[in-house]
């Protein structure tokens, strides 16, 4: 998610290109040759300053929300059942990104199954399912990729299992917040809060964004941006922490807060990653978002952060 649009190019880029919009070698003293000769000039293209369909990704986003809500409110069970779908999908996902982009093999068989037990399990075993989870499904990945051979081994193992901790045990505590018998706000203000973050960093980067925060990283992302994300994020998260759980106003704001920064930083790493692999987008299954990855790279270190918060604030 993005915490901050536009300060500069486009992601993934240092410098702009004539498909982003920018300055093109064709610009200046070869466009007047052109008049001369009678070409017609062609329109510029645009380009969204904030790299992404918005109507399509407005659009994308309030179905997803509307059906995830709806889940959430009627039945809890389907909820965690949502999230293994979107874990695995996230597996499918990566599986051809890192092929395409490394030849690296994901085992994708017992992380797969890895991933969707860890997150489904946890709903009746708590902790000890994350643990069981992602030991054996490492041992899974290391025994099953040994009759592939000795090239790339440590790379295809490496892969897959970050991703079994990445999809798996990021994902599981998705499941440890809705279990409680407040579940239901407790997931809610979560996701208020980081739609509020991910919301404020856009508008504001986009309206005043002029610094950049890493600009080799993420030039999309700056400093107005982060500094919207965290107002949007404390603001939501002031309102909906005593609207749906009873909490204080302060306990949303600093959960609002700590969601805007980890959110930032997921995004950033995520990011990191994809400069890695050469990639603009993780995939393309997500019309005007890029791909599933790229939308939970908030969404999944958010969740452990939250978990802890709402712990400490309000114990089970």
């Amino acid at each position: 998610m993005t915490s901050g649009p536009p300060a500069g190019q486009p992601d993934g880029s240092a410098s702009a290109s004539p498909g982003d919009g920018g300055a093109s070698p064709g610009d200046g003293a070869a466009g007047d040759s052109a008049a001369d000769d009678g070409a017609a000039a062609l329109p510029p293209k645009h380009t969204p300053r904030a790299g992404r369909d918005l109507p399509m990704a407005i659009a994308v986003g309030v179905g997803v929300g509307a059906v995830a809500v709806a889940l959430l409110a009627l039945w809890r069970p389907g909820f965690v059942g949502l999230i293994a779908v979107v874990m695995a999908t996230a597996v499918w996902e990566m599986r051809g990104t890192l092929q395409r982009a490394r030849g690296i093999g994901v085992v994708w068989a017992p992380l797969v199954v890895g991933v969707v037990a860890t997150v489904v399990t946890a709903w009746w075993w708590g902790h000890a399912a994350q643990a069981i989870g992602i030991a054996t499904t490492a041992l899974a990945i290391m025994f099953y990729r040994l009759a592939g051979g000795a090239t790339g081994y440590l790379a295809d193992v490496t892969a897959s299992v970050f991703l079994a901790v990445y999809l798996g045990g990021f994902g599981s505590f998705a499941t440890l917040l809705v279990h409680p018998a407040d579940g239901f706000g407790r997931m809610l203000v979560f996701l208020i809060a980081v739609v509020c973050s991910d919301t404020g960093g856009y508008a504001v980067g986009v309206l005043a964004g002029r610094h950049p925060m890493a600009p080799r990283i993420s030039p999309k992302k700056s400093w107005e941006g982060m500094a919207g994300s965290i107002v949007a994020a404390a603001a939501g998260g002031a309102i909906a922490m005593p609207l749906l759980l009873h909490g204080f106003w302060w306990q949303g704001a600093v959960l609002g807060v700590v969601m805007a920064l980890v959110a930032t930083a997921g995004d950033l790493a995520e990011s990191q990653i994809k400069r890695d692999l050469g990639v603009k987008d993780m995939g393309s299954l997500v019309p005007g978002h890029g791909g599933v990855m790229d939308r939970l790279d908030s969404l999944l270190p958010c969740a452990v952060i939250a978990w802890i918060l709402f712990g400490a604030f309000l114990p089970v």
